[in-house]
């Protein structure tokens, strides 16, 4: 494995990230909502640094099988917060072919919520295939697969500090 990106670096990032949403939504209770299993980490930390009122709750969706999108995506835990007239900020690991941030986008916009902004750790923008704005954005990456900072390979990985490229034997 290689290091992308440092602890350090995630946590200045993350850190300035929760100052732009806090002044984005002084005022506006949001609610965040972060898709598991890979935002626990981002989110925690994005919450954190942020210093308005606001609550959050927690959706979890599957469309990986080891590193490839099964190109399905399953809802295996829905939020349990009324989300219509309210701000809301989905926070997300990773954008990949925003295949899921879309389903996402839709799922909650039919509960008729005031806004939907999107919060997330990383983007690859070179294969992300989106037809709408990401808010807040934390780095963004090449097309690799990354790991760590709640990133996983087959449920592994998530632990790590810092964000890493998966290489050589890892990779099969």
């Amino acid at each position: 494995m290689a290091l992308m990106i440092s602890p350090e670096e995630i946590q200045k990032r993350v850190s300035e990230m929760g100052q732009e949403i806090s002044r984005k939504f002084a005022g506006k209770d949001p609610i965040f909502i972060g898709v598991l299993n890979g935002s626990f980490m981002f989110m925690a930390d994005l919450l954190r640094a942020i210093s308005i009122d606001c609550e959050m709750d927690f959706i979890k969706v599957r469309s990986y099988v080891g590193k490839k999108s099964s190109g399905t995506i399953r809802l295996i835990k829905d939020i349990s917060a009324e989300v219509t007239d309210r701000h809301v900020v989905l926070v997300e690991d990773i954008i990949d072919s925003g295949h899921t941030i879309r389903f996402l986008m839709e799922r909650i916009g039919s509960a008729a919520p005031k806004s939907i902004s999107i919060a997330t750790f990383l983007i690859k923008p070179e294969v992300a295939k989106i037809d709408f704005t990401i808010d807040f954005i934390g780095f963004e990456i090449p097309p690799e697969f990354v790991v760590g900072y709640g990133l996983d390979f087959n449920q592994k990985l998530r632990h790590l500090n810092g964000v890493y490229r998966l290489e050589g034997d890892l990779v099969k």
